[in-house]
């Protein structure tokens, strides 16, 4: 094949709606059982009116929808009806294992579908398969239950318990909300003070959010949240959570205890169960052959183009792991592959429509 994109999330189909109007030959991975990326995953109560805005894929939009349904169903349901609109050659299950580069300056793909060589790498892996667990002192002794966002179905498991919710994002103040009706007591503990913001996530401040975090991987910093740089909308189910006291915060514990959380003033507060709303790292390890990180920590990105490996780009990593910027860095990706694949620099500018159309290969 030309090119392989490993994921089928919103940045995934973006690229591959792109790839199928370039005319290139491509195959895309996808290890979900089905479509809906890492909305399928999300938990039954959060419903699309409670949800970050779910922008259009290219080409289709989403439409209007009840908000009381779950996201995780309205956005797999619209995932699926685009695959097929388009085309999109969509391999599922299928883990690829890593990327490694082929003596003759290709890459190779290895999945549990078979291997591919390609000339170019679209990765769309996102984050969701990477839950991060922060270390706190005495999390092992800790007698009640742990768990992650990740692993998080809604708030009935949770009646009758004392629940500590870890985390500043959007995932830990929903998932709070939902827990204080049916618990016994609630904690919210963040790092960092909040940050509410008033009024609508428009545009302007959508770009704002994918800038800083753009600035980051460029410098090959590992890449913060676009989440965290948007800071957390005040909606009005959040203003009346806030005004009952649900979203009174504390700072950071010190340790955990056998039955609940310390801080380092010797306060103590007994909890059932610790929700590690800690967010999520990219999900790279199959890249790990190709050695591209740098001494940052992270993998220092020209828009989607890694700096150091013109073949390979990035999509769901720093500025585009939103649906902020996922559209963009699919439609900007495959305009760098096509210019990498008809055998210029990626950067350099078209000569007026004269270009070399690329070979179209009908994937198998």
């Amino acid at each position: 094949m030309d090119v392989a994109v490993i994921g089928a999330g919103q940045a995934g189909l973006s690229a591959g709606y792109h790839l199928r109007r370039a005319g290139i030959g491509f195959v895309m991975f996808d290890h979900a059982p089905r479509a809906g990326g890492a909305w399928q995953h999300r938990w039954p109560t959060l419903t699309l009116g409670k949800a970050h805005r779910i922008h259009d894929l290219p080409g289709m939009p989403l439409g209007e929808h009840d908000p009381a349904r779950p996201a995780a169903r309205v956005v797999s349901e619209y995932f699926a009806r685009y695959e097929a609109a388009f085309d999109l050659p969509v391999h599922r299950p299928a883990d690829v294992t890593s990327v490694t580069d082929a003596p003759d300056g290709r890459l190779l793909v290895r999945s549990s579908d078979g291997d591919y060589l390609v000339r170019a790498l679209v990765n769309a892996t996102g984050t969701w398969d990477k839950p991060f667990w922060p270390y706190y002192p005495g999390m092992e002794t800790f007698r009640g239950r742990q768990l992650h966002t990740a692993d998080y179905r809604g708030p009935h498991e949770f009646a009758g318990r004392r629940v500590v919710v870890v985390g500043g994002g959007a995932s830990a103040t929903q998932a709070l909300v939902e827990i204080a009706e049916v618990a016994a007591g609630t904690t919210w503990v963040t790092r960092r003070p909040p940050v509410w913001r008033e009024g609508p996530f428009d545009d302007q401040r959508g770009r704002e959010a994918v800038a800083r975090v753009e600035e980051r991987v460029r410098r090959g910093l590992p890449p913060g949240s676009v989440v965290g740089a948007t800071g957390l909308l005040l909606t009005d189910e959040m203003r009346a959570a806030r005004e009952r006291g649900v979203l009174d915060r504390l700072p950071m514990f010190e340790r955990i205890t056998p039955a609940g959380v310390v801080w380092a003033d010797g306060t103590a507060i007994e909890a059932d169960v610790i929700l590690w709303a800690t967010g999520f790292r990219a999900a790279l390890d199959h890249l790990a052959p190709l050695r591209l990180r740098g001494p940052g920590g992270g993998i220092a990105v020209d828009g989607t183009r890694v700096a150091a490996d013109p073949r390979i780009h990035l999509l769901g990593y720093g500025p585009s792991a939103s649906t902020i910027g996922a559209n963009r860095a699919g439609r900007a990706a495959v305009r760098e592959i096509v210019r990498l694949l008809v055998g210029r620099s990626p950067g350099t500018t078209g000569t007026g429509g004269n270009e070399p159309r690329v070979r179209v290969v009908t994937p198998v």
